[in-house]
């Protein structure tokens, strides 16, 4: 064989498809549009949202008849008002008892509760779980009367123990299902592998499955937190005496038909919202995650 009809016997090499250009690192489809296109619908939202509570500090620093839109010169009179002449500091004392209270036991009754719909099948789990659904479509207020007869014939009016009892009660349905929801999301052959290792269920939920639920139980705990502390309805209806009320209901107080302190019902405003703010920077993470609670791959 010639050198030429070698040459033509070996076959021409493939050429590969070149591979198109890959994104630089860091870039993104986003990136490609402009900034501003993003910045600014932000930029605009974030403005309508702070303006408000802008407004509120600005009647809580400035003085009395101001009208400068600058809290210029700063006062502290309305604060020192509003929680020494007007008890605000009780009532902020009420409000983080019955606010704690709530939260632990709504965390540990909807944990129990949880556990149960997540792990163990009964006849009427179908049902039990639609009336807990259709509980959160009753308004607090219809309840009003039939709570008071219950509390009176306990003896528990004019109590922070009935304002507890209520709040657990309102929140326990959302909470005993969205605890079900990250406990099923745990793999159940975790739990099976501690009872292998000699765990019973108790020590096995202690060890295995309490540990994933920690942002789920944190999430759930600052909503019925939250949801205490704002409450209105419950507390006036259930404590009478002044030094019993908490923040929501000392906010009222201080409106009244004939006029309005503008400056110490937005000091009052800062006291109760401040505690609540701090409370969700600390969590912020754990709440971002909470949904995502137990999501292991087993």
């Amino acid at each position: 064989m010639s050198v030429k009809e070698a040459t033509k016997a070996v076959p021409a090499p493939v050429h590969a498809t070149p591979e198109p250009p890959r994104p630089a690192k860091g870039h993104r489809a986003w990136d490609e549009a402009p900034r501003w296109q993003i910045y600014l619908p932000l930029g605009i939202y974030l403005v309508f949202t702070l303006i408000p509570f802008y407004w509120i500090l600005l009647f809580s620093l400035r003085p009395a008849g101001s009208t400068s839109l600058v809290p210029w010169p700063m006062t502290f009179d309305h604060f020192e008002k509003v929680w020494t002449d007007r008890s605000f500091g009780t009532y902020f004392t009420n409000s983080v008892l019955v606010g704690v209270a709530t939260l632990l036991m709504t965390t540990l009754v909807a944990l129990a509760g949880g556990y149960a719909l997540a792990r163990f099948d009964f006849k009427v789990k179908r049902a039990f779980m639609l009336a807990l659904l259709c509980s959160q479509f009753v308004p607090g207020a219809l309840l009003l009367v039939p709570l008071f007869e219950i509390f009176a014939e306990l003896q528990m009016i004019n109590s922070l123990g009935s304002v507890i009892l209520a709040e657990t009660v309102f929140q326990l349905p959302l909470s005993m299902i969205l605890i079900s929801n990250f406990i099923k999301n745990v793999p159940y052959s975790l739990e099976e592998a501690a009872w292998v290792d000699g765990c019973n269920r108790m020590t096995a939920f202690r060890i295995v499955v309490l540990p994933l639920l920690r942002p789920g139980l944190i999430a759930v705990g600052s909503f019925a937190f939250v949801h205490s502390w704002n409450h209105f309805l419950f507390a006036l209806m259930f404590l009478n005496n002044q030094d019993k009320q908490t923040i929501p209901v000392g906010l009222n107080s201080l409106m009244s038909a004939d006029s309005v302190d503008l400056g110490a019902l937005a000091a009052g405003g800062i006291i109760a919202a401040v505690p609540v703010v701090i409370v969700f920077a600390f969590i912020q993470k754990w709440l971002i995650t909470g949904f995502s609670a137990g999501a292991v791959k087993g």
